[in-house]
């Protein structure tokens, strides 16, 4: 298997969904001729043509509404947003429409709609740009949610995503782009939605995750290895809907948990996990859910961001704090 940054397994996604599908359409703010603001769907224009990798205005409303006529008309649209915070302009499509066709059409027509677009922080952007806003969206019923950590998983995702019939929200991490290497398998393969993936293997604390702080935790779960702490590390890879059997699997193992996010605390996902492991799996616990998250408050400018963030060391010490419960 070739080595590839997650961004390129993207793109290589993207190449091969065209490739094999005339239907499929990618469209958005300069993703054409420029390849997006992070050179995502670079060469792809060039290779397909204006009349399946095509620009559009400045309007996210005019994107959503796009792409919902488009697949009454048989195609799969894959919309980007160019950055996630700019989705509020676009709500009223994706929330308010695509979310509820499905129901609304009693399950009789199709809504294969991709919405691409990059989060997260650790990469110094201007505001608006970082945003986390994954809950708003996994708390809209109708709406898939993904998030991956690694370029196999980035591939294999989007394929998937691209191939379902329902609308999908699949959110990029801005900073694992191109910091962040892995193999990925040649070729034509998906990676199953709805399901998480055990990580790393552990048996004295689990911790929950995903996006860009599955790469925290793993850097985090190795050093506190090295003190003789094993920590499994669980990647949802889809926030909604939770794979509820992988995290009771992991909790019963363990019980023990610290459910880490990038989102502010009252953001994110984070208390959706804890109140379905309190629910479903409280009698396996041996201790309080811990949680780690960036603080409430706006999110920074690019000067407080490191700081802002959930880092390695805040996990190592999370983690020691639900050890330490008697």
């Amino acid at each position: 298997m070739a080595v590839k940054t997650y961004i390129a397994a993207i793109t290589e996604a993207l190449d091969l969904a065209l490739e094999k599908d005339e239907n499929v359409l990618i469209f958005g703010e300069d993703v054409a001729e420029n390849g997006g603001v992070f050179r995502v769907t670079d060469g792809l224009n060039t290779k397909y043509g204006s009349d399946r990798v095509f620009n559009t205005p400045l309007a996210e409303s005019a994107i959503g509404g796009l792409a919902i006529g488009l697949t009454t008309q048989g195609y799969r649209p894959i919309m980007e947003i160019q950055f996630f915070g700019f989705i509020y302009e676009v709500m009223d499509s994706i929330n308010g429409q695509m979310a509820r066709n499905r129901f609304r059409f009693h399950g009789t027509k199709n809504f294969p709609i991709v919405v691409r677009s990059p989060y997260g922080g650790g990469t110094h952007t201007p505001e608006m740009h970082a945003d986390n806003l994954e809950g708003l969206m996994a708390q809209q019923p109708g709406l898939r949610v993904v998030m991956p950590s690694n370029p196999a998983d980035a591939k294999g995702l989007l394929l998937s995503a691209i191939e379902s019939n329902d609308p999908v929200i699949f959110l990029e991490n801005l900073k694992l782009y191109r910091s962040v290497k892995g193999e990925v398998p040649e070729g034509y393969y998906t990676t199953p939605l709805d399901k998480a993936n055990v990580v790393k293997e552990g048996n004295d604390l689990s911790i929950i995750t995903y996006g860009g702080m599955v790469p925290v935790s793993v850097k985090a779960a190795e050093v506190l290895e090295k003190e003789g702490i094993s920590v499994e590390v669980l990647d949802l890879r889809t926030v909604s809907p939770l794979d509820i059997e992988a995290i009771g699997a992991t909790v019963e193992k363990t019980g023990r948990v610290v459910v880490a996010q990038e989102a502010q605390r009252q953001a994110g996902i984070a208390s959706n996990i804890m109140s379905e492991i309190s629910e479903r799996f409280i009698m396996n616990l041996n201790a309080p859910i811990g949680r780690l998250s960036a603080p409430d408050s706006i999110y920074p400018f690019a000067v407080a961001e490191n700081d802002w963030l959930p880092q390695v060391d805040d996990v190592v010490a999370k983690v020691k704090e639900i050890l330490s419960y008697e």
